[in-house]
């Protein structure tokens, strides 16, 4: 027959439960940031249960998948940003239950995933997963503690637990509707700037049709010997009327794609056949301006030998031109960026890199890249540069690697298929209504 506990005991565990949420309503209190908000939360959990690691896994709807979203331990650079199917393992059996789950010993454990542990050389002995939700309402993510540095997790820690991730659940909630409606007003300022910037525009389209006319009277009125000796002249003029009326027009392009996206529509990919090496060239036109005044040469490497792909061009234009663009101001000067491409017969794809041979990114920046937290080490930079590349390239159906080492350089990897998948054509004739937002947390 099972003992009851004695007033000793259950007024121990009470000072201990209370103390928990103390120590965590403290910890929130102090952050408004989803990300902020996350790690004091599992950083309270390890430390109130005296375990050695821990990780928080947020819910991502649109890939259905579990994120490490922040980790604690030997092993939290290989795990951070680690993603498992939502319905997998343990972690996937507590958040589509909403059960928490103690394991005393997870050798014995079918359900764990052992390729985690594997893929990062860390033992997991025992372990706690909760799911990461407000008392009332569904999972928004998982909570996993690790390894009890004295003894095994079990029931007692499993009760503390449960106070804590309720109260971080309902505060990355809170955070995250502040987010949503700072978003919203943002958008709503998107909205009127970007009519401002249509409006301004429109001007400047008018006077560089009135200027080439000006331009092509002016020398059709000069002697014959005169119109030969200002032919460079003038084939300079028009080079910079069409890089600024081709630039006005992208310009203007994404000013309707922000109006869209005001009012709830968006547009899929528009795919046609193109050439990467004219797309390429039109980027390294647009800024080789930049780059000489910087001392930077901007190169290619095999795209002429390339086939076409079936591809959106101007979206290809702006991935490239993100990268490039983003490249320059990292490049010393003297430095090199080179787009480079080849074929993959086997894969029926093209890849193409753009490497630098600039200063480098640490870890916390290059963990960060191609995320809404994505760190910029430009002033005023928002870095979502590489987010905006990384959502071209999957719109492709293609993938996006990166390499980079301080001092030495770094290389962006863009692998597209030469023709994407059927029912990504299909779709690209259709103008779709957004439906309502993602629950996704960041």
């Amino acid at each position: 027959m099972r003992k009851s506990p004695s007033t000793r005991q259950q007024v121990t565990r009470l000072k201990r439960e209370l103390e928990a949420a103390r120590r965590i309503s403290r910890a929130l209190s102090r952050h408004y940031q989803v990300d902020e908000l996350v790690q004091q939360a599992l950083r309270t959990a390890l430390d109130v249960v005296g375990a050695e690691a821990g990780s928080v896994l947020l819910y991502q709807p649109d890939s259905k998948q579990l994120v490490f979203r922040h980790v604690i331990g030997k092993k939290a650079r290989q795990l951070t940003g680690l993603s498992i199917p939502y319905d997998q393992g343990i972690a996937g059996a507590v958040f589509t239950s909403g059960r928490p789950h103690v394991t005393g010993d997870v050798a014995r454990t079918k359900r764990h995933l052992r390729r985690v542990d594997a893929s990062t050389g860390y033992r997991t002995r025992d372990m706690i997963t909760l799911p990461l939700k407000r008392w009332e309402g569904e999972p928004i993510g998982v909570l996993e503690v690790l390894n009890k540095r004295r003894g095994r997790l079990g029931r007692p820690d499993l009760d503390i637990l449960m106070i804590i991730s309720a109260l971080a659940a309902a505060a990355i909630e809170q955070a995250r509707l502040f987010e949503e409606a700072k978003l919203a007003e943002v958008v709503r300022l998107l909205g009127d700037i970007g009519h401002d910037v249509g409006t301004l525009l429109a001007p400047v389209t008018c006077g560089l049709g009135m200027m080439t006319n000006q331009l092509d009277e002016f020398f059709a009125s000069l002697a014959r010997d005169e119109a030969e000796r200002a032919q460079p002249t003038r084939e300079l003029c028009q080079q910079v009327i069409s890089l600024l009326r081709d630039n006005s027009r992208r310009i203007q392009d994404r000013m309707k794609e922000i109006a869209d996206c005001v009012k709830g529509l968006s547009a899929p990919p528009q795919f046609a056949l193109c050439r990467v090496a004219d797309v390429v060239g039109k980027v390294l036109d647009t800024l080789r301006v930049l780059a000489d005044e910087k001392g930077i040469h901007l190169r290619t490497e095999g795209l002429d030998l390339l086939p076409s792909v079936m591809a959106d061009e101007r979206r290809l234009y702006t991935a490239f031109y993100n990268l490039v663009n983003n490249a320059i101001p990292e490049v010393p000067s003297g430095g090199t960026i080179t787009v480079s491409g080849r074929q993959d017969r086997a894969s029926k794809s093209v890849v193409l890199a753009v490497a630098d041979t600039g200063r480098g990114m640490p870890p916390e920046v290059r963990n960060s890249l191609f995320t809404a937290r994505a760190i910029s080490r430009k002033p005023g930079g928002t870095g979502l540069g590489t987010k905006i590349v990384k959502d071209v390239v999957e719109a492709h159906g293609g993938e996006i690697t990166v390499e980079s080492k301080e001092g030495v350089g770094t290389t962006f990897t863009l692998r597209l298929p030469i023709e994407p998948l059927p029912q990504r054509i299909a779709g690209a004739g259709q103008r779709r209504k957004s439906g309502t937002r993602s629950r996704a947390i960041g």
